[in-house]
């Protein structure tokens, strides 16, 4: 008995010396420390991933055992262990490169389409707002309002207007304007500096429990650096008048652990119209983040934005075919507006003794918002004409928290994700008004007051069952909708509230390292204005969205990726509060269906080619076939392009998208006509010199960038016509920079 105590001991022993834990933290040479590293011990098949401070713990690890670290954008690097690795922590440098398509290995535990959009991402780099959202793989925009005004934004199968179905965000911070004085969901990115964007998350479909309202055909998460690799400044001249210049500077120390840094963009224009559009726009971001002493990390940013602008508006395309104006001449150049938002955010990460990391953000935002517009010219005011003045001014605030924790449930592996949050938006003196010439108000139709709240909570879990991973998910959202009619004589505040429960379910199976499949599920919602909810209890106030997708994704080489996905979405009601009007607008249920198809090929290690396409068939339910189209849903749509990123100091490329004709209203009696644009850029570097010139539209097509149909009158007309109305593309047009970094 005792010799076999004595040699249990020993074996406890020798296990105690021959398996421990390998600890240490992951910097990149600028000694930043590196979240979410992969830390791999290829001898054991034990992995863990490294912490917000770049600090990992490694277990069941011996000397002589091979571990291996990578993450996206660094060279992987392998180190066997010796004794001295095991006794003390260790200290790993990753050396930066660029994103390499054959970096991408298929896995339960990582989306391969968010892996995709950051190899584009650094292979396309963006140097416009415009260009965020054209990112995201089968996402259009459209702008109409002379680049002040938010863009007009088409993703399967919707024309989601200027964000009522797509939720969009920035370090946690929401985009989307809720109960806006334009439209619902209102979202305007020009208070992003493209340069500052670090990464893009997505997703298509209603199927994530942490997005709530907006998210029914997808959602956009902006991610800004956490620091700069160098200062820059950049001076950029076009044609119309056009000029931007940016600076981007460092505050501290580049081996510094901490980070901070400035970012200033100014940019102007006359645009390409007859009437010059007068547009400037000046934008400021600063970031700031350092480590506490427990090893969590707290981020403080500030960003603020204005601009003003003049607007050709859109213009019928009688007009222009009768010769009475040209395609870029105005019916109205009376429009345009001002606008501008100030941001505040503070992040926080940790990991709890439990092993439970919390991540948190609080945030506040201050927005106005002035345009504005005439759709019909003199349809209602054969006298003054029809010009309307929407206004607002807006404070939102809030947070967002979430828990995660990854342990066992019966030996299966399991992380479990539970997030809470609140936003809260008072809308103070929302205006909707009939005016002349943007300065006499001539009938105020809305005037008020919003308050409106949105808390939720949600639990998101992931068990990997081998090759397969079943994530069921849970979603609540409750909100409460208040509005103070102005225009009343009697004080009277109209109250509404409502709880919805969204449940989800997501399912890859990965067989191998070349190929993962995915069913994805789920119940969206986006939220009605609240001076229609809170004034019209009949109106429905959350309208739900059923969503289904069944895909894969595909590496037949190491070089070339190919996601397809089949999906399908039915809409309970298209609630959408038209702002021009001071109307809710009901549809009914609708359904969209279709095929998402995209391929990734790196050609060499410089030379890239990406290309998406989209097939959808929106339509109405409840209407009769031949009748039942959607007004400018998106039918066909296919982007893509072929890029050189730094071959003999050489970097740029060319970029096309193509997006087929589409009905304009039900019946498609009036049709809004496709295009297919071609853009190119090219930059040579010398030292830290940097020259490019970049070229929109390099065919010269005639193009129309947003179509509606719509009933107008002239002045000189007895009667109205419905017909297209119109607001131009670019023509050919070209710009030359020169950048300095330092």
């Amino acid at each position: 008995m005792k010799a076999k105590i004595l040699f249990l001991a020993l074996l406890l022993g020798s296990c105690h010396v021959f398996s421990q834990q390998f600890k240490g933290k992951v910097f990149n040479t600028n000694k930043k420390p590196l979240e979410n590293v992969y830390v791999y011990n290829t001898t054991s098949n034990s992995h863990t991933h490294t912490k917000v401070n770049g600090e990992f713990i490694l277990d069941n690890s011996k000397v002589g055992d091979i571990i291996e670290f990578g993450i996206l954008g660094y060279k992987k690097i392998n180190l066997e262990l010796d004794s001295d690795d095991l006794s003390s922590p260790k200290t790993i440098i990753l050396e930066m490169k660029s994103f390499l398509l054959d970096e991408m290995v298929l896995s339960n535990k990582r989306d391969p389409l968010q892996t995709i959009v950051r190899v584009d991402l650094d292979k396309k780099p963006v140097n416009s707002s415009q260009q965020i959202l054209q990112r995201v793989p089968g996402l259009f925009i459209g702008q109409h309002a002379g680049g002040g005004k938010a863009e007009q934004i088409f993703l399967r199968g919707f024309d989601i207007d200027h964000g009522t179905d797509i939720a969009l965000s920035i370090d946690g911070t929401p985009v989307n304007m809720v109960s806006h004085a334009h439209g619902q969901g209102y979202s305007d990115l020009h208070f992003i500096i493209p340069e500052t964007i670090e990464k893009i998350n997505f997703g298509k479909g209603p199927y994530y429990a942490s997005k709530g309202d907006f998210n029914t055909a997808g959602y956009v998460d902006f991610k800004t650096k956490t620091y700069l690799e160098d200062s820059r400044v950049e001076v950029g001249i076009g044609q119309f008048n056009t000029f931007r210049t940016l600076g981007m500077f460092n505050l501290l120390d580049k081996n510094s652990t901490d980070n901070a840094y400035v970012a200033i963009e100014y940019l102007e224009t006359d645009g390409f119209v007859e009437s010059p559009q007068n547009f400037s726009r000046i934008n400021i971001f600063t970031k700031y983040r350092t480590f506490l002493k427990d090893n969590s990390s707290l981020s403080l940013s500030a960003s603020h934005f204005t601009s003003k602008w003049d607007a050709s508006g859109q213009i019928p395309q009688r007009e222009v075919d009768n010769g009475n104006i040209t395609r870029f001449g105005s019916i109205d150049d009376t429009e345009g507006g001002t606008t501008s938002r100030t941001n505040i955010n503070l992040e926080h990460s940790k990991v709890l003794k439990n092993d439970v990391s919390v991540t948190s953000n609080v945030f506040y935002s201050n927005y106005n918002f002035n345009l504005f517009s005439n759709f019909t010219f003199f349809l209602e005011d054969p006298v003054n004409g029809d010009q309307i003045k929407q206004t607002e001014n807006r404070d939102v605030f809030g947070f967002n928290t979430q828990f995660k924790k990854k342990t066992q449930l019966s030996n299966t592996p399991v992380e479990l994700t539970f997030g809470t949050g609140l936003r809260a938006d008072i809308v103070d003196n929302l205006e909707l008004s009939h005016t002349l010439q943007r300065k006499e108000v001539l009938n105020q139709i809305q005037l008020g007051k919003v308050n409106q709240t949105n808390y939720y909570a949600f639990v998101n879990s992931e068990f990997e069952f081998g090759k397969f991973m079943v994530a069921p998910a849970l979603r609540l959202d409750y909100l409460k909708f208040n509005y103070n009619d102005y225009l009343l004589d009697e004080y009277k505040t109209f109250s509404k509230s409502q709880v919805v429960v969204n449940p989800k379910i997501n399912v890859t199976y990965t067989p191998n390292p070349k190929i993962q499949w995915f069913l994805k599920s789920g119940i969206g919602f986006h939220s009605n204005d609240t001076r229609v909810v809170a004034t019209q209890p009949n109106r429905k106030t959350l309208p739900r969205a059923y969503g289904v997708d069944l895909g894969t994704v595909w590496k037949p080489t190491s070089k070339v990726a190919i996601n397809t996905a089949l999906w399908y979405l039915l809409s309970e009601d298209e609630l959408v509060y038209v702002g021009d009007a001071g109307i809710v607008e009901p549809s009914g249920e609708a359904q969209r269906y279709g095929i998402d198809l995209g391929l990734r090929y790196q050609l060499t290690d410089w030379l890239y080619f990406d290309s998406d396409a989209t097939f959808t068939k929106a339509e109405s339910v409840d209407d009769p076939s031949g009748e039942n189209n959607i007004p400018l849903a998106p039918k066909v749509t296919v982007t893509g392009g072929l890029s050189v990123n730094n071959y003999k100091n050489f970097s740029g490329g060319i970029n096309y998208r193509y997006l087929g004709d589409r009905p304009a209203n039900e019946d498609n009696s009036i049709v809004a006509e496709g295009y297919f644009v071609t853009d190119a850029n090219i930059s040579y570097k010398i030292n830290n010199i940097t020259l490019g010139v970049s070229l929109e539209n390099i065919f010269d097509v005639a193009w129309n960038e947003t179509q509606f149909a719509t009933e107008s009158r002239l002045q000189n007309e007895p009667n109205p016509v419905e017909e297209i109305h119109f607001t131009p593309g670019t023509p050919f047009s070209a710009k030359a920079t020169i950048r300095y970094t330092f």
